[in-house]
């Protein structure tokens, strides 16, 4: 039987990982989770309140609402953070028994309070990148624990060209083989800018998969359209949208030839939707044929129809309710399972909610392993 790796849960970061791992001149500029005085924990940063840090059970969204709703009625919260936390949210060892309960021979484990700050603390580039490094030295641990069933993700971005290659070489040496980047422009150049190409070779020399993921990262819609009222979690429109960022971001690398300069390169896309792939090959394709012809010249010289490379080096998660059979018949094996355990909007029994559709390790193993293998290869 093909073992089951599931492409996207969580790991909760403690109060004080930051700190604990953070340069120590950087110390200072550490993220923290902080009780305020109603007793509801707030993931800080120099004293500023960022997010609420919420206890999350799968399948049940409304009670983060509830939990917002209270604080905003200032009454207090139902629970203790602490107490409400079990140790498998948090506790690498505690994670692989949590994994084998839930049938899985393993899973990508992104950061959970890494999804709120990051373009919130674009502003200090140092304190950036030092936190991301501290989440990053803390996976090494994720690894060792894990016991070859557990694969972090590191916390990366393209703004500095020699710490991100100093990451890759340290998270390589480590056995982290994913690294989340923004699908966003880079203080306004384009992923596909040349100044970039050494990057997208160290992340092959490596053996470190950029992958895309949901997160509070550089917009690429303006701020204007973003009218939700300032304590909103999750603003409707990136919701709404979600797949745009990554389907811009593959778009640039395909059309303006990063992907083909660098044939050994993966992508990977992770809880932004699958459902918008089938037309967006459609249209991959077909811009560029029609654009060519319009502009009497290609925006860059490939061997491969767009979609090709797509094809080849890109791989898609898909929940249960996106049906990725059909997708699948549609598209190509491109998808990959995935339960966003232990966030609300997930699931804490992803191969019944497939089953339900059809979907098997036997009759797909492209989908329940392969394909996430093929990111974890680097």
């Amino acid at each position: 039987m093909t073992a089951v790796i599931d492409s996207d849960q969580h790991l909760f970061e403690t109060r004080t990982l930051w700190a604990d791992h953070i340069e120590p001149s950087f110390r200072d500029q550490a993220l923290a989770i902080v009780d305020d005085e109603l007793g509801y924990p707030w993931l800080t940063w120099q004293g500023q309140r960022l997010d609420l840090a919420d206890v999350q059970m799968p399948g049940d969204t409304a009670a983060v609402g509830r939990c917002r709703q209270r604080y905003r009625q200032h009454l207090p919260p139902e629970y203790s953070y602490d107490d409400a936390l079990p140790a498998h949210y948090w506790e690498p060892s505690a994670r692989v028994l949590q994994v084998d309960e839930m049938g899985l021979g393993g899973a990508v484990l992104f950061p959970n309070y890494g999804l709120l700050w990051e373009r919130r603390l674009s502003e200090s580039l140092g304190a950036l990148t030092a936190n991301m490094a501290a989440w990053n030295r803390w996976c090494a641990t994720v690894v060792a624990d894990g016991a070859g069933r557990l694969h972090p993700v590191a916390h990366l971005t393209l703004r500095d060209a020699e710490w991100l290659e100093a990451q890759l070489s340290a998270l390589s040496a480590t056995g982290v083989r994913l690294g989340m980047i923004a699908p966003a422009a880079v203080d306004g150049r384009p992923l596909s800018h040349p100044d970039h190409d050494r990057l997208w070779a160290a992340f092959i020399e490596h053996g470190v998969t950029p992958v895309f993921h949901v997160a509070d990262q550089p917009r690429i819609l303006d701020d204007a359209f973003y009218a939700d009222a300032a304590d909103s979690f999750v603003p409707t429109l990136e919701s709404i949208f979600l797949w745009v960022p990554p389907a811009v971001a593959t778009t640039d690398l395909i059309v303006n030839g990063v992907l083909d300069r660098h044939p050994e390169l993966r992508i990977g896309i992770v809880e932004l939707s699958s459902i918008w792939v089938p037309q967006f090959l459609m249209m991959l394709d077909g811009g560029w044929d029609f654009t060519s012809a319009l502009n009497g010249r290609v925006p860059a010289d490939l061997e491969l129809r767009p979609s090709q490379y797509f094809h080849r080096q890109v791989r898609v998660s898909s929940f249960s309710y996106e049906q990725p059979a059909r997708l699948t018949a549609k598209s190509g094996d491109l998808f990959m399972c995935c339960s966003d355990y232990p966030h609300s909007e997930g699931t804490a029994t992803p191969l019944e909610d497939y089953g339900r559709d059809g979907g098997s390790p036997e009759s797909a193993p492209g989908f329940f392993h392969d394909n996430v293998a093929t990111l974890l290869a680097g």
